[in-house]
């Protein structure tokens, strides 16, 4: 990895570390960063997901001051919210919070907002928000049931995994795919590779 600068994914999601490294992008170090997800009371999705993007950056960059080997990497953090219209859904953990989430986007248009930060080597952010427009399909209770039971939804925004069983569910998406599993790439790669990050470096013998 000599030649080129580090850098750190500020998240421990399988998901988006699989869509960097589908991008032939391998982070050197995953530093996922303790955080309170909780929306303040009124916040609006828009500005709940770039402000938990701002705060895992920020986690990530203490971090990393601390460490000789990683210190000056690039960071790239991100968060990912759920919203019909002002509502912000929750990151589903229990089954009556799944089951409220889907009974909610049945039938129904909703979107998906994610905040990317990147953090440079000479600690500048750059931030950008990404939005996903999705429809579901209307739900049975036995679509319901029978999600609840796959037990993909625990720990997704909305109470579903778009990449998985979910992706039936969707009748029309306008906007970003990857942002929706919780990393949109384009806007990401544009990002890194705007600040001087060889995003092609990984390219060869990728397949």
């Amino acid at each position: 990895m000599l030649g080129r600068p580090k850098l750190v994914l500020a998240s421990g999601s399988p998901r988006r570390l699989s869509l960097l490294n589908q991008a032939g992008i391998e982070p050197d170090a995953l530093r996922p960063a303790d955080v309170d997800e909780t929306p303040k009371r009124g916040e609006l999705p828009r500005a709940c997901a770039n402000r938990l993007a701002r705060a895992k950056a920020d986690a990530a960059l203490k971090s990393i001051q601390l460490d000789d080997e990683l210190r000056g990497s690039f960071i790239l953090a991100a968060d990912t919210v759920v919203a019909v219209g002002r509502r912000i859904l929750p990151k589903a953990n229990l089954v009556d919070e799944a089951s409220q989430c889907l009974r909610l986007l049945s039938g129904r248009n909703h979107r998906v907002y994610t905040a990317v930060c990147l953090v440079t080597p000479k600690e500048a952010f750059r931030q950008r928000l990404i939005e996903t427009r999705v429809r579901f399909k209307r739900l049975s209770e036995d679509d319901i049931q029978a999600y609840i039971g796959s037990g993909e939804w625990r720990g997704k925004a909305g109470g579903y995994a778009v990449q998985g069983i979910a992706g039936s569910f969707v009748v029309k998406m306008v906007g970003s795919y990857s942002n929706i599993v919780g990393l949109p790439l384009y806007e990401s790669i544009t990002l890194l590779g705007g600040e001087g990050f060889p995003i092609r470096f990984g390219w060869l013998n990728a397949s």
